[in-house]
């Protein structure tokens, strides 16, 4: 881990569904009303973020950060969409973000991603392994290209992204009903 070390009476747990509006508050304050407007916000728009790699801040019980990640393809292969990552103003510059990338990133080093991607600060997210990756994926929307980045994983991935979730976290079809016996 890079920077300082978090707070000794910070928890990093799994984000849970009790947590949404805690989470959903601290995005708001970070990122304001035109995080809708932005690209990796559509993108992931009616896509649920997947729980295993997605992480609270929880200081004596009350959530201060948090990070999620959304599987999608890029080129046909895994990767995860890390982000958003935010921490609430009041708990800043205490290593609580770090904190949260770094188990992020070791919960997706036990999935099948290939890759990690965002759209991100270079200066935050280098130290960490990820590289700007200018034009070798290519977003559906408007993004700044020298704030495009991936950290590989199992190899790079280049080409396409696509808000397409992967066959391991696919929603499982609905079994087919059976039709009542004849009576």
């Amino acid at each position: 881990m890079h920077g300082r070390p978090p707070p000794p009476d910070l928890v990093i747990r799994p984000e849970t569904g009790d947590d949404d509006d805690a989470v959903e508050a601290i995005y708001r304050v970070a990122f304001g009303p035109g995080r809708y407007s932005r690209t990796a916000y559509r993108l992931r728009e009616g896509i649920a973020h997947d729980p295993r790699v997605s992480f609270v801040a929880d200081r004596s019980g009350l959530v201060i950060g948090a990070i999620r990640q959304t599987a999608v393809m890029v080129g046909g292969r895994p990767a995860y969409l890390l982000g958003p990552l935010a921490v609430a103003e009041t708990a800043a510059k205490q290593g609580i973000g770090r904190t949260l990338l770094t188990r992020s990133i070791e919960a997706a080093a036990a999935t099948m991603a290939d890759a990690l991607v965002l759209v991100g600060d270079p200066a935050f997210y280098t130290p960490s392994g990820f590289e700007q990756v200018w034009d070798e994926i290519v977003m559906p929307g408007p993004v700044e290209r020298h704030r495009l980045m991936q950290r590989p994983m199992r190899g790079r991935v280049s080409g396409r992204l696509l808000a397409d979730p992967w066959p391991e976290v696919a929603p499982e079809p609905l079994a087919p009903r059976e039709a009542p016996a004849a009576t």
